[in-house]
């Protein structure tokens, strides 16, 4: 999700942008021309090789990392408001926030300037609402692999500091999480299923276990991942056998609410008349485990985990479906999550 929408005039620079941009290794040369630029369209990634910050800028075609220290990280968002990025660590089980990030022209070493309690055990996600930070975890919680579950870590942003709010506990396991509104779209990990959590913050306040308020099964999907929502269009992924690296596709969900709706809980959603499935050996889409949408250039970004070691990917104007190749298309090893931000008019 992103704050405001990218212009599709701007986004012809993401060719020129990802086609010369390198993988996560990137030793400098690829770096951000203005110090101080955010007033543009930026893709931030996450990765689980090395857990640094890749920076794709769409208005200049240049590429910024930002070393974190961190050795794997999943769950990236970036609040324009705080000019700070707020990532989940898999190697110190917390959420770091680094600031001034708009003043960091060249790639470099940061270091937090905030850190949660090491709460965490197997992050996924990250979703903002208002003073929130939400991150689905997706560790087994009782022990048992026969009974499914995963936690939900709610944290406040005030005064500088991340505090815990509460953890909720779920009966199916977590990956991808969206914010649509005030209600938390969690995707149910190895199924096709997707759950809301209606008035989500408000409604579940304490540590306890709860129910999704509906959770259907999208047909066409083996095995959901990464979820992202724009402007009534839900994107959703589906990575297939974990093991395959050509065998993942995502879906295109268009007026996603009275879809959703429609559909009695425990139902399907059925492919006809309701969504678009792209995948194919075009696609390079093996793993792909998140994803984000921009709707003013009908573009949907994809963190793709396998295949090739590991990719970031465009795919424009894909309404028409099928075995489609991205419009551009960069490695980057072991990527995890993304984060789409523009202040374009």
């Amino acid at each position: 999700m992103k704050k405001k929408f990218l212009k599709f005039g701007y986004f012809a620079a993401v060719g020129s942008l990802l086609l010369t941009a390198c993988d996560n290794n990137d030793d400098g040369d690829n770096m951000m021309e203005e110090p101080g630029d955010m007033t543009s369209a930026q893709l931030f990634a996450s990765n689980n090789t090395d857990g640094n910050v890749t920076i794709y800028n769409m208005s200049n075609g240049e590429v910024s990392t930002l070393v974190t220290g961190d050795m794997a990280a999943e769950g990236i968002y970036y609040d324009d408001d705080t000019d700070q990025i707020i990532q989940a660590s898999r190697s110190s089980n917390q959420l770091d926030v680094f600031s001034d990030i708009s003043v960091l022209g060249l790639s470099g070493t940061i270091t937090a300037s905030i850190s949660s309690s090491a709460d965490l055990q197997s992050p996924r996600d990250i979703a903002v609402n208002d003073d929130f930070v939400i991150v689905s975890d997706n560790a087994d919680v009782d022990g048992n692999e026969a009974t499914p579950d995963g936690r939900i870590f709610i944290y406040t942003r005030s005064n500088g500091e991340l505090t815990l709010r509460n953890v909720v506990t779920t009966d199916f396991a977590l990956w991808g999480i969206e914010m649509v509104g005030d209600d938390l779209y969690a995707v149910v990990d190895k199924t096709s299923e997707l759950a809301v959590f209606t008035e989500f913050t408000a409604m579940n306040t304490s540590d306890e276990a709860i129910t999704a308020s509906k959770r259907i099964a999208i047909e066409g999907i083996v095995r959901t991942h990464g979820i992202a929502y724009d402007n009534g269009t839900m994107i959703l992924t589906d990575v297939g056998d974990a093991a395959s690296d050509s065998d993942g596709g995502f879906h295109i969900v268009t007026d996603f609410t009275s879809k959703f709706d429609a559909v009695a809980n425990g139902g399907t959603m059925a492919v006809a008349n309701n969504q678009t499935r792209i995948a194919g050996s075009s696609t390079y889409l093996g793993n792909p485990v998140a994803a984000e949408y921009d709707a003013a250039s009908n573009t949907v970004f994809i963190a793709e985990a396998a295949n090739g070691g590991g990719r970031v990917m465009a795919f424009t104007d894909a309404d028409a479906g099928g075995n489609i190749a991205p419009s551009v298309n960069n490695n980057l090893s072991k990527a995890s999550s993304l984060y789409f931000y523009s202040n374009m008019q």
